[in-house]
């Protein structure tokens, strides 16, 4: 037989030899409970984002389904009454901080008079209650201006992180206050699957653990994913839940965070877990890295 052939052929044999120890050893070691394989939904949190202030709304800056960034301005009340009131702080401090000084001043001679005996104390005591009362006055139209110009910052809306917009809730021109969300807001970092783990597999697995999710929208991808969150207390089964067991059965909560590059996975996406057991805890940091 020609060498090369057989060459060919050795190679083609050995790579069948290895494709089928692969096949042995990976169905073995599901087999044998070298790993274990949840099942659970995609889950994130959500956030109704309201103004601090009450007032018009006058720009909606985003809409349903724009992603956003953390600090990202989403919307503003119309700010001219609440510029006015800054504006009459101002003034107010202005005035309170002459009136404190000259009151000082005033303080100040008036001591020097009693000193060299040229008034009665009296007279400088009631000074001095006149200076303290001025500078109180002073103080306190400070933290006036510090509260307009709260109320004026508190007419932006910002995005307390980087997120998606569910929901557009009010629109311009629709009176704003700290009871009436804005929007409906889903933060993306970070996204986990929720899933529940039978308290005899409880102590298999540890935070930490690697783990990988896959999704029946994309079938031939894998997520890179860690065990986050393991639940103090049990629970009964939840319905929601496909499993063989009783439903009336004790799991525990658990959550897989889940890196999520490419915004592929949603809000009740169902996914697979599957964890490999004895396995190193990985670092924060390697987590979302590929393998």
């Amino acid at each position: 037989m020609n060498k090369k052939i057989l060459l060919l052929l050795t190679a083609a044999i050995g790579l069948g030899a290895a494709g089928a120890a692969a096949w042995y050893f990976g169905s073995h070691r599901a087999a044998n409970g070298d790993t274990l394989t949840l099942y659970g939904n995609i889950d994130i949190r959500q956030v109704q984002l309201a103004f601090n202030g009450s007032e018009r709304i006058a720009k909606m800056l985003v809409k349903e389904g724009d992603p956003v960034k953390k600090s990202q301005l989403l919307a503003t009340l119309d700010t001219a009454t609440l510029q006015q009131k800054v504006r009459k702080a101002e003034a107010d401090m202005e005035a309170a901080r002459f009136a404190s000084d000259n009151a000082a001043n005033t303080y100040r001679r008036t001591k020097m008079l009693v000193d060299k005996h040229f008034v009665a104390q009296q007279q400088a005591d009631d000074v001095r209650t006149a200076s303290d009362a001025a500078q109180a006055g002073f103080h306190a139209a400070k933290a006036g201006l510090e509260l307009a110009r709260r109320a004026l910052a508190d007419a932006s809306l910002y995005a307390p992180d980087n997120g998606i917009i569910q929901e557009r809730i009010l629109e311009p021109g629709d009176m704003a206050s700290p009871q009436r969300p804005v929007y409906t807001f889903a933060m993306t970092d970070p996204l986990w699957v929720r899933v529940y783990v039978k308290e005899s597999d409880l102590g298999k697995i540890r935070p930490g653990m690697r783990a990988e999710v896959a999704t029946d929208s994309y079938p031939n991808k894998r997520y890179n994913a860690w065990l986050g969150y393991i639940s103090p207390t049990a629970e009964f089964t939840p319905k929601s839940v496909e499993t063989t067991e009783v439903r009336s059965s004790l799991v525990y909560q658990v959550r897989i965070f889940v890196c999520n590059p490419q915004n592929e996975l949603h809000l009740g996406m169902p996914a697979t877990v599957t964890i490999l057991l004895g396995q190193p805890s990985a670092t924060d940091n390697e987590h979302c890295q590929n393998p």
